[in-house]
């Protein structure tokens, strides 16, 4: 027979860290996303991953850091990208991030990421809508390209 075991039971609560001011909450192509991301990170010197979560209507409910890494990468797993998608009641998502070298040019491990998280979205019925890859004043987009 064995003994009890204990479980955790937790609460997950969303708190409000501050607040962004965007000019158009609403979706309706890449530049708009790239330029809600822009304010957000600004220029920071090491790769930060982040995603953009949306309504049904493309409007923005917020948007999350999901990883910062090093000069030249960061690293990603699903899990963390669509539990914050899932928290934020999320209809869809635009995944972005920056790449401080200044080049948007994607890599094979940008495309491989992006492939794998809309696999992962399909699953569990979020779309992936976009993969934008950000430097100061231009932007690379996946879905535009061809890439996703």
């Amino acid at each position: 027979m064995n003994a009890p075991h204990s479980v955790d039971v937790l609460i997950v609560k969303q708190e409000r860290i501050g607040t962004l001011q965007v000019a158009n909450p609403v979706i309706t192509s890449p530049n708009i996303a790239f330029e809600i991301v822009k304010s957000y990170l600004g220029e920071p010197d090491r790769e930060h991953f982040v995603i953009l979560c949306l309504s049904t209507k493309n409007r923005v409910n917020g948007i999350h850091t999901v990883s910062i890494g090093s000069a030249s990468s960061a690293l990603v797993h699903p899990r963390e990208v669509f539990k914050l998608a899932i928290l934020n009641n999320a209809s869809g998502i635009i995944l972005a991030h920056n790449h401080p070298s200044g080049v948007t040019t994607p890599s094979e491990e940008d495309i491989s990421t992006t492939k794998r998280l809309v696999e992962a979205g399909q699953l569990i019925g979020i779309e992936v809508l976009d993969h934008l890859i950000i430097c100061e004043f231009e932007y690379c987009s996946l879905r535009e390209n061809g890439l996703m």
